[in-house]
């Protein structure tokens, strides 16, 4: 592995990207014109020193998630992508969803532009793939598993805890809208690894989900009414909307409230207080699941 090449190039993308662009305050004392390492590896899920080590051109070769998650953080586009890839000598990946997957360049181009409103970029999975400020403060960090447990539909039907974000009465309704879900992205990717893993496993898992699955419902989750549970500003009640890659792999999640309403006004409040009182609610992994 080139760790010299590595840690220059890593080092030029990170002074290009702004820190508007990620959704993070400038502020008077910035001496840097792009992002500090600190607020890569944050973005990335990554430890400072881990980040730190990688661009003085220490440590040990990084995995392919890591890098997806680098490429994600700095705002590479695909070229860029692979050319990082090829210099910390891995492979590409081949699959267009999971963890190691390349946020569409033009999902991630409207994401960068939502600053007022929660949002995020999922696979059709339900793997959170990249998030701005207001998602984490509304939802929490994004999980940092692999696998069928990096899914939010898994840790629904397998963690009580993953409930949390919802009320209780509302359960069911989510139960149904996650399975119906799923069931129409399993049809789709019906020859795909990781969609059919996940389905056999939430069945063998998951009594609930087992029975809803048997009763053969689809439908792609579109547009939905939520209430979510906030542990400073109490139930938001929010609109969620979703717009699909072409390819469907991937959606953009963002949630809305109309003007006037208290929704629209929680969220207000939500960019004031940020992430501050997030760690008591956060579950084991440092997650409120979606």
């Amino acid at each position: 592995m080139n760790h010299a090449e590595l840690a220059a190039f890593l080092k030029s993308r990170r002074d290009r990207v702004r820190p508007a662009d990620v959704g993070l305050p400038t502020g008077p004392r910035r001496r840097v014109p792009g992002l500090r390492r600190e607020e890569v590896a944050q973005l990335a899920g990554l430890s400072a020193d881990y980040y730190t080590e990688l661009e003085r051109g220490r440590g040990a070769q990084p995995s392919t998630q890591v890098l997806a998650a680098l490429a994600r953080a700095l705002r590479l586009g695909g070229d860029e992508r692979d050319h990082l890839f090829h210099l910390a000598e891995r492979p590409l990946p081949l699959a267009a969803s999971g963890p190691t997957a390349l946020v569409q360049p033009a999902l991630l181009g409207l994401l960068d532009r939502l600053t007022t409103t929660p949002a995020q970029v999922i696979t059709d999975l339900h793997e959170p793939l990249v998030q701005n400020p207001l998602a984490r403060a509304l939802l929490g960090v994004m999980p940092t598993g692999r696998g069928p447990e990096r899914s939010v539909v898994y840790r629904w039907f397998t963690d009580p805890a993953a409930r949390g974000l919802y009320p209780a009465e509302d359960h069911p309704h989510h139960s149904r809208v996650f399975t119906a879900d799923l069931r129409a992205v399993a049809a789709r990717r019906a020859k795909d690894a990781d969609a059919t893993r996940l389905v056999a496993v939430l069945r063998r898992r998951s009594t609930e989900f087992a029975e809803l699955w048997e009763r053969r419902e689809v439908a792609l989750r579109r547009t939905d009414h939520k209430r979510i549970v906030h542990p400073s500003l109490g139930v938001i009640e929010l609109d969620c909307h979703s717009l699909f890659s072409e390819d469907g792999r991937q959606r953009l999640l963002w949630f809305s409230a109309p003007p006037g309403t208290e929704g629209a006004a929680q969220l207000e409040l939500l960019s004031v207080i940020g992430t501050q009182d997030l760690s008591a609610a956060a579950d084991g992994l440092g997650h409120r699941p979606r």
